[in-house]
């Protein structure tokens, strides 16, 4: 038996009857003579036939905040020579660009308390009722450096060829050589990257070692600043040894000895960090004199450090460092810089290209950059001019300090990162909490109070991590200790 299956309609359709088709609808009237087109207004905004109109000369006069306004406002709608800003209904402009257009430049605070610094917390468009505390994770760039990176890309969409030369010349005018004076260093010794585990790469591959050489890490390096040195042992039979550094640790005069007794006659380069993950500021300048006086090359991994506090290379006296843009610079994401002291050019070669000199070093990663997020470092950069660099780590100081005060309250609490500021970071507070699983803690107050801020389960540790800087305020921290204290048992 031939078994029948119905197919079932389309929703809304009907099944049709047998019978003929219904015959097909007339053909439309001929259509008459199109009516003439009316004069060609302004385009609103978004259209692609919007002519970018900010010139080459401007583009590279104007700062990176000026520029991010300029550039998204440079198709609003309105007519050459009207005010910029559209008509009625226009699409909303971004957050980023109304905060960088509204908000006047921040002026220099005179003190670290709330009260100076109430303005300063204008120029970021974070959530409302959110408490961001995890920068040393990630920074939270303020509103004029999303708007200049925003413009950036916005000019490489209208114009790519002059917008990548008009961004090439940004960087080359008013990034680099800041960037080389807010770090005590010259413009030929820095180049940028894309992150600081770029440039850590780049200080050990290039480091000329021969097989059999050592080279000295300490326990407490991040694994961007101890991998590429394992790298290096797996493939070219260098040799890691690991000089364990008690956390927290007593003295600058403790790292120095314990490194100090494990360096051997083959010890080749000593790589370390300026600020640990657990928030311990190494003695750099005293670390890199020992190596300097035994002939050996010195490796500084910054990424905790430029941008929180002043950091003077040239003083240091370190060979290479590198560092991330992206943290307590408050730098656009994907932004690093990898330093190489003029004097160890010798000792320090290019991982990229095999045909460098100490004259045409090469030290720069090659090929096609985010020259947006390049050229967006004015805008942090002017951001830090305004504030200083001094006034940032006294602020991040006066808040951290705070909240060790407001921490010590609690039952349980057992702090790793101490009073001490020769030997702890202003803007990192790290502390063990009896009962409290950090893990479990930072996804908690994520989810329950919008309070961001991270663990720290390494070094035999089950800690927390809470990163301050210059937008965080007393009531967020009253707030996150309030929070800490309903998590324990």
């Amino acid at each position: 038996m031939t078994r029948v299956v119905k197919k079932k309609a389309p929703d809304g359709d009907h099944l049709r009857a047998p019978g003929p088709l219904p015959p097909p609808p007339p053909p439309p009237p001929p259509r008459g003579p199109a009516p003439p087109r009316p004069p060609r207004g302004p385009r609103p905004p978004g259209d692609p036939g919007c002519r970018h109109r900010l010139s080459r000369r401007g583009f590279l006069a104007t700062s990176a905040t000026g520029l991010a306004g300029t550039a998204l406002a440079a198709c609003s709608g309105a007519p050459d020579g009207a005010p910029e800003g559209g008509a009625t209904g226009d699409p909303p402009t971004p957050a980023s660009t109304t905060a960088a257009q509204t908000t006047p430049p921040p002026t220099r605070p005179t003190a670290p308390d709330d009260a100076a610094w109430a303005h300063v917390r204008d120029h970021f468009i974070l959530e409302p009722g959110t408490a961001y505390m995890n920068n040393a994770s990630l920074g939270m760039p303020p509103a004029s450096v999303a708007a200049a990176v925003a413009a950036g890309y916005e000019a490489l969409s209208r114009e790519p060829i002059r917008a990548k030369h008009d961004l090439g010349d940004a960087i080359a005018n008013r990034v680099t050589p800041r960037l080389a004076a807010l770090l005590g260093a010259d413009p030929g010794e820095i180049v940028l990257t894309r992150n600081a585990t770029e440039a850590l790469h780049a200080a050990a591959i290039g480091t000329r070692l021969e097989p059999g050489d050592e080279v000295l890490i300490t326990s407490q390096e991040h694994p961007a600043g101890r991998r590429p040195w394992e790298y290096r042992e797996t493939r070219h039979g260098v040799r890691v040894n690991t000089v364990f550094i008690p956390s927290p640790f007593e003295s600058e005069a403790q790292v120095v000895d314990l490194v100090e007794a494990a360096l051997t006659p083959a010890t080749r380069a000593l790589a370390f960090c300026h600020v640990t993950r657990g928030g311990h500021l190494y003695p750099v300048a005293r670390l890199c004199s020992l190596a300097r006086d035994r002939g050996i090359v010195s490796h500084v991994d910054g990424a905790q450090a430029v941008g929180m506090f002043p950091v003077d290379l040239h003083a240091l006296g370190c060979d290479t460092y590198s560092a991330s843009l992206h943290k307590w610079l408050l730098g656009p994401m994907g932004t690093g810089v990898y330093y190489v002291r003029a004097g160890a050019r010798e000792r320090v070669d290019s991982a990229f290209a095999h045909d460098a000199t100490p004259g045409a070093p090469n030290y720069g990663p090659p090929g096609t950059a985010g020259l947006p997020l390049r050229a967006g470092l004015a805008a942090s950069l002017d951001f830090t001019d305004a504030l200083g660099i001094g006034n940032v780590a006294a602020r991040t100081r006066h808040l951290s300090d705070l909240l060790k005060e407001r921490l010590a309250a609690l039952p349980g609490m057992t702090p790793l990162s101490g009073p001490d500021h020769a030997t702890s970071c202003p803007g990192s507070t790290i502390f063990e909490l009896d009962g409290v699983d950090a893990v479990e803690a930072v996804a908690i107050l994520a989810e329950r109070a919008k309070i961001h801020i991270d663990e720290h389960q390494r070094d035999g540790h089950n800690a927390i991590r809470i990163s301050t800087h210059v937008y965080n305020t007393v009531a967020e921290i009253e707030r996150v200790v309030e929070e800490l204290d309903a998590l324990r048992p």
